[in-house]
């Protein structure tokens, strides 16, 4: 009897329910949001109130494209936390109602775990995946760490941000400089098109494998703002090279904590994960980085970068054949570290 797993993803803007049978991906649905570009950045309220609107359609098109009636589910894994508690209670009121009308097991996801484990998505039962122990770069909004995972329930933070992101770096520069949000994909855009090595940031020097990032927000800012006072035209004549020299330099500040820990941790698979992962820049170097140091590289497809339930839904999977189930009791959480 063939397993089959629902996951519902609720973190923060994208609602997406996702079946996986068997660990074979059947189905993957998204539904974004597009009401908080005008903001500039999510706004919570708005999310949860999207949430309740696209979450039902979304999981009744995800069983629908997988083939299968709801009665087929074997179990229902749900995105517990960490994101904004207004959107996860939204998935996860939803799937505590469904598993207990279902009379199935109910299975609880870290959101960082299931990022990691978004290597493990399969669409073919002979896809390759990576060989454990091995380290990933898991690089977002809210996220910069260096995890060694051991095994799909046991993974250990090595190295993290004691302040800001890198994609919080990404977003936060692209507005000041006048950029839509989300800005990431637009500083991408434009770094293919500048000169890297225009303007030199500020790179911190944290000990040991931690990351900070605020350091190159503020000196960025302060690039933008001597420039501003003898050319006020400095942001709109410059901007693509504004944009590679900022992504060059969060690429060196991530690449310099991997390399330092791939010597503490020698392992034979690097994967990155996370929003950021998408980063065209990012994705190159990391490559590069495996290719010389003779490590096999894993970058996910940009599908599983950003925030979807086939992730989940897999790391659910995981869960469920080791009997992990959640207890219906268990709230959901906005904060925690993998």
């Amino acid at each position: 009897m063939s397993t089959y797993i629902l996951g519902i993803e609720s973190s923060c803007d994208d609602t997406s329910a996702a079946v996986i049978c068997d660990g074979i991906l059947k189905s993957n649905v998204i539904a974004s949001q597009k009401v908080h570009e005008a903001y500039g950045g999510v706004v919570p309220e708005l999310a949860s109130r999207a949430h309740q609107q696209n979450i039902v359609p979304v999981v009744s098109e995800a069983i629908r494209m997988a083939g299968i009636d709801k009665s087929e589910l074997s179990a229902i894994a749900f995105t517990r936390g960490p994101g904004l508690l207004g959107s996860l209670l939204v998935g996860t009121s939803f799937a505590k109602g469904m598993a207990i009308g279902l009379n199935i097991p109910l299975i609880d996801v870290n959101h960082l775990h299931a990022h990691v484990l978004s290597h493990f998505v399969k669409k073919e039962a002979d896809d390759e995946v990576p060989e454990f122990p091995f380290l990933c770069l898991l690089v977002s909004g809210g996220n910069s760490q260096i995890v060694v995972v051991k095994s799909p329930y046991e993974m250990e933070i090595v190295g993290k941000t004691i302040d800001d992101a890198a994609g919080e770096a990404f977003d936060k520069c692209a507005k000041v400089m006048g950029l839509p949000y989300p800005g990431g994909p637009h500083i991408d855009r434009l770094a293919k098109e500048g000169d890297a090595k225009a303007f030199r940031f500020s790179k911190p020097h944290i000990p040991d494998l931690d990351y900070s990032f605020s350091g190159l927000k503020t000196s960025f800012l302060y690039t933008l703002r001597d420039n501003l006072k003898a050319n006020p035209n400095f942001i709109a004549e410059r901007k693509a090279d504004l944009a590679a020299s900022l992504q060059a330099t969060i690429i060196e500040i991530l690449i310099d904590k991997l390399s330092k820990a791939l010597k503490e941790y020698p392992v034979k698979h690097i994967a990155i994960g996370g929003g950021v992962s998408a980063n065209s820049g990012v994705r190159e170097a990391v490559a590069a980085f495996c290719k010389k140091n003779a490590v096999r590289a894993w970058i996910p497809e940009r599908a599983f970068t950003t925030d979807n339930a086939a992730m989940v839904a897999a790391a659910g999977y995981f869960k469920f054949l080791s009997k992990q189930y959640c207890d219906l009791s268990l709230p959901p959480y906005s904060r925690v570290t993998v």
